[in-house]
């Protein structure tokens, strides 16, 4: 359970630390579908030892071949417990990682914090996941994150997509914004992003949080068949 302590501040995020691990991993074209069925077969193993929120590979929005995937730890004692008994751990080097380690050309990590006003959802369905980021201005939530939760539920009260969850970078680029969509299908996705840009609330909102962001860009989602978001 998430507890909201405080407003959406440059301040702790939850008061029980909770943290949440970004891992995108850059594939070898050739060996990308082998190492999702090794992972499959062995993710047992991994999640013995943590918590593994979702798993989904990237269909378009930059680079290809990658895979995503979102990892929950209490806090960073918790994290770095888990990685130590990784490395100990013979069944999991020996099976999957020592053999997939060359599948990988790169490895990117980031730890970011569900922001207080936001819980985790999981989706009605088996359905497709936007991650949309958000490079903010500096300053932190003190100076835009008001304006960037008015857009944010603005698009949230339309309806026509399900918001998953709402991440703030601690380690990372800092003053980045993650929020994760759920969605039917592409299709739909794509008519209720036009919809919205003809609400009158939407734009309204948006065109507020706008003179706080520097960039934006998105990934669109395949859920694998073992991620826990479907």
């Amino acid at each position: 359970m998430i507890k909201v302590c405080s407003p959406f501040a440059t301040g702790p995020r939850q008061s029980d630390g909770t943290l949440y691990e970004f891992r995108t991993y850059s594939l070898k074209p050739s060996k990308t579908n082998a190492f999702l069925q090794n992972f499959q077969k062995y993710v047992h193993l991994r999640t013995a030892h943590s918590e593994m929120i979702g798993y989904w590979t990237v269909e378009f929005g930059g680079k290809i071949n990658r895979v995503f995937h979102i990892w929950k730890y209490d806090n960073f004692a918790h994290r770095t417990a888990v990685r130590k008994a990784l490395a100990k751990d013979k069944e999991w080097q020996e099976q999957f990682l020592i053999s997939n380690l060359a599948f990988m050309d790169e490895q990117e990590v980031e730890i970011t914090y569900l922001v207080p006003w936001c819980k985790i959802r999981t989706p009605p369905k088996e359905g497709v996941y936007e991650l949309a980021t958000f490079q903010m201005k500096p300053g932190g939530p003190a100076l835009w994150g008001d304006a960037f939760k008015r857009a944010i539920n603005a698009h949230v009260e339309l309806g026509y997509s399900t918001l998953v969850g709402v991440f703030h970078t601690e380690y990372g680029a800092l003053n980045r914004v993650h929020v994760l969509w759920w969605n039917d299908s592409a299709d739909s996705r794509a008519a209720g992003r036009h919809w919205s840009h003809e609400d009158p609330r939407v734009v309204a909102a948006v065109r507020e949080s706008v003179n706080y962001l520097e960039s934006q860009q998105n990934m669109f989602l395949i859920p694998t068949s073992f991620s826990p978001l479907k």
